[in-house]
């Protein structure tokens, strides 16, 4: 009998949560976006299924595959590993369990009839597929010991610059738990952006689900709230995943002072690496990560076509999206946050 014949494949459940989170805590590939509680955050955010499938031998778990199932009459059927987050795919302790999760994969993929299976991988994991490294960046670096060895870090005169101005404007940076402050910034900085924005119980899940691993940050001004992120700490990292900033940031460099006082707070809380996100790539916030100092890396995102003829493009960076985007930056923000959450839960 071969070792792959050894291996088991089946759906996780809620008993094995505890398990599996530990081995995702275990494996240094894994990601904090592999864990289990996402499943829930997902499909009680928007009704998605998940499939979160798991390799065993003898009793022990030796790999992992979390997809969802996301369903569009607009764009598509998919399964995917992870919709709305950056990494996600196989992770596995040895080729045999890998393989077998992805023909475990591919099979449930062509019965549920979808469009396309993807992985979002941060670096090409499988054979045969296609690949599209060119739509996503990751950026992560060590962060400098204190503020002044970060400021001098940036390579750009004028970047060092704002950094220092936003010291002197009489902005306040703050952590708490209150997401009414955050929610009214981002969704202001989503509709500036021409994206719609996810409804308020998908932050109020993950705050829900990952209360010790998530803060909430806000940079006040003289008339209140300017920039915001979400971010969470996991192994030797901090993560600012959603961030915005007002039309009003700009001008008072709020969004410099907010990330300059996230790198301070993660070296002073012992975290000393900087993972700034994911950023498509010819935008500007692409543009502005590589200002900080940030070298881009390619995100190996990979699809097997199932029904589809070709792998989507769901960027705003794609022409037959770009009228819809320019519409949207015009939209009345109360009418953006009313009509966002029942249009985003179709991309992911």
């Amino acid at each position: 009998m071969t070792a792959q014949q050894d291996i088991v494949i089946r759906t996780a459940d809620s008993e094995d949560a505890a398990a599996w989170d530990q081995f995702v805590e275990d494996h240094p590939s894994a990601t904090f976006f592999h864990r289990f509680r996402w499943s829930r955050v997902i499909e009680e955010s928007f009704g998605h299924a998940p499939h979160y499938l798991m390799a065993a031998r003898a009793g022990r778990i030796t790999g992992i595959l979390p997809l969802v199932h996301k369903t569009s009459a607009l764009f598509g059927n998919a399964l995917i590993s992870l919709p709305f987050l950056s990494y996600g795919g196989i992770v596995a302790e040895d080729e045999e369990a890998a393989s077998a999760l992805e023909d475990r994969a591919i099979a449930l993929a062509e019965a549920l009839r979808v469009d396309y299976l993807e992985l979002r991988n941060i670096r090409p994991d499988r054979r045969g597929w296609t690949r599209n490294d060119r739509t996503y960046a990751g950026f992560s670096r060590d962060i400098p010991a204190d503020r002044d060895a970060i400021i001098s870090s940036v390579p750009g005169k004028g970047r060092r610059h704002a950094l220092r101005k936003s010291l002197t404007g009489g902005l306040a940076f703050e952590v708490h738990d209150d997401l009414e402050d955050f929610y009214g910034v981002l969704s202001e900085s989503y509709r500036n952006l021409g994206t719609p924005i996810f409804p308020k119980r998908y932050f109020e899940r993950i705050i829900e689900s990952f209360a010790e691993e998530f803060e909430i940050c806000v940079v006040r001004g003289p008339n209140g709230p300017l920039a915001t992120a979400l971010a969470f700490a996991f192994r030797d990292h901090v993560h600012p995943y959603y961030a915005g900033g007002t039309a009003e940031a700009r001008d008072l460099r709020a969004n410099d002072f907010l990330f300059l006082s996230l790198m301070c707070r993660a070296r002073e809380k012992g975290y000393p690496r900087f993972d700034f996100g994911r950023s498509k790539v010819g935008t500007g916030s692409y543009a502005y990560k590589t200002h900080w100092g940030f070298e881009p890396k390619p995100l190996n995102y990979e699809y097997r076509l199932v029904r589809g003829r070709k792998v989507p493009d769901l960027t705003p960076l794609n022409p037959r999206l770009s009228p819809f985007v320019g519409l949207w930056k015009r939209l009345p923000l109360s009418l953006s946050r009313f009509l966002g959450p029942h249009i985003v839960r179709h991309l992911g």
